[in-house]
């Protein structure tokens, strides 16, 4: 068993970083080179600016290098509680911008030549007891009836052609979602952002920052740079050198495994459907076939903000014992990968992007970054440069999480409550 990711293993190294000091004036400066910084830094260079992009370890290290591989449209929760919080259009605004930037991947992996695994696949929803099917097809009824036609609700019977599992009630399908590789879908992002023009910048952590008369200065351990704007793309990995979002982004470890490659016989008993597959348990998990049939498994195994081995190797030991218990029949299969990665969760479960701090930022997608992430960059680097405000999360309330000032001592407790809801419920 390897403990990193099957995603950074198996992609391509990035060949663009820049050599030699960091050093110089940009336009904008970058913070992360993930998904969502990659995605504006792409945008603001092909349109001519100066852009820099300043990673603190390697191109995709964290939650873009790190997640299931799942691209899943629409909102994660409820559509009919985001109706009641923020009205019908505002809910049906937050819920196109998932497909949207599914649309937006699928752009730039065409346009870019991007070999990545790209498929629309589709989502399945999984109902884990009886009385969440029941609120899936409430969920549903409003969401094919508003907003997704490309919807079905599956009984436990039309599950048989789908999923190698006793273990669900009935499902949601929504036709929209896709999968991909993410670690090659990063590094042909940033191999792109860097042909278009951006300087992208390895292992250089912005330790410190102040402004200047050139705007901002961001200071890293290979020189200091000078930028009239910031956006700051770092989500679960942002440091202390930016205090106003870590008080209000609680990172979450989210642990994953992925067998070995399953034969042709295993996989028509296991996931014959060859969809993303997420459960409804609040501590849940969520699987999908990798592009060479490994089945990959992962969850919030444990409350947690670590990731390390040790750490992952604890949670690999109870990713495996919920294999089993959804798939019997790979009990036991051999692991060749178990690897974690933080999750940017806001206390609404609901990402925010904008301005503050005096810096433009996109951030807290809790879990869910993956098919939008790079859209929201795109996003960013429009309002950035004042062509256009699509932000579709301006304005929403964003206070700090109350006794949160960096380490979320609190996380244990979280995790005993959902548990708890998961029995009850």
């Amino acid at each position: 068993m390897q403990f990193q990711s099957y995603w950074h293993n198996t992609a391509p190294a990035f060949t663009g970083a820049a050599a030699g000091p960091v050093a110089g004036h940009y336009d904008v400066a970058v913070i992360g080179a993930g998904f969502t910084g990659l995605g504006a830094a792409r945008k603001l260079a092909k349109e001519g600016r100066r852009v820099v992009v300043l990673e603190a370890k390697t191109v995709g290290f964290g939650a873009s290098g790190r997640n299931g591989g799942h691209l899943n449209n629409g909102i994660a929760h409820s559509f009919v509680h985001a109706k009641e919080m923020f009205g019908a259009e505002r809910a049906k605004a937050m819920y196109r911008a998932f497909d949207q930037g599914i649309e937006t991947l699928e752009r730039i992996i065409a346009e870019e030549g991007i070999a990545c695994d790209f498929r629309r696949s589709g989502k399945l929803k999984l109902a884990s007891k009886p009385a969440h099917y029941d609120s899936l097809a409430r969920n549903f009824e409003a969401i094919h009836r508003e907003v997704d036609a490309e919807t079905a609700i599956l009984s436990r019977a039309d599950l048989a052609g789908e999923i190698g599992s006793d273990a669900f009630h009935g499902g949601m399908l929504q036709r929209k979602s896709a999968m991909m590789h993410m670690g090659r879908f990063v590094v042909g992002l940033a191999e792109a952002a860097a042909r278009h023009g951006a300087v992208i910048h390895e292992n250089a952590p912005v330790t410190a920052r102040r402004q200047s008369g050139k705007g901002w200065e961001l200071t890293t351990p290979q020189g200091t740079v000078t930028a009239d704007k910031v956006f700051l793309a770092t989500g679960a990995y942002t440091t202390s050198a930016f205090r106003y979002f870590r008080r209000r982004i609680v990172p979450v470890g989210s642990f994953l495994l992925a067998t070995r490659p399953l034969t042709e016989a295993e996989v028509a008993a296991t996931m014959p459907g060859n969809r993303t597959c997420v459960t409804s348990l609040n501590i849940g998990n969520y699987f999908r076939l990798s592009p060479d049939n490994r089945l990959i498994f992962g969850g919030r195994a444990r409350f947690s903000a670590r990731s390390d081995q040790q750490s992952d190797a604890k949670s690999g030991a109870i990713l495996q014992a919920a294999l089993a218990g959804i798939f019997p029949q790979l009990a036991g299969v051999e692991v060749d990968y178990c690897w974690g990665g933080l999750v940017d969760m806001t206390k609404d479960r609901f990402p925010r992007a904008g301005q503050a701090d005096g810096v433009y930022f996109s951030m807290g997608y809790s879990g869910h970054g993956a098919q939008i992430a790079t859209h929201m960059g795109e996003i960013m680097a429009d309002l950035i440069t004042g062509r256009i405000d699509r932000n579709p999360w301006a304005d929403l309330p964003w206070k700090a999480v109350p006794g949160h000032f960096g380490q979320p001592w609190f996380l244990p407790l979280v995790g005993t409550y959902y548990k708890f809801l998961d029995r009850v419920q």
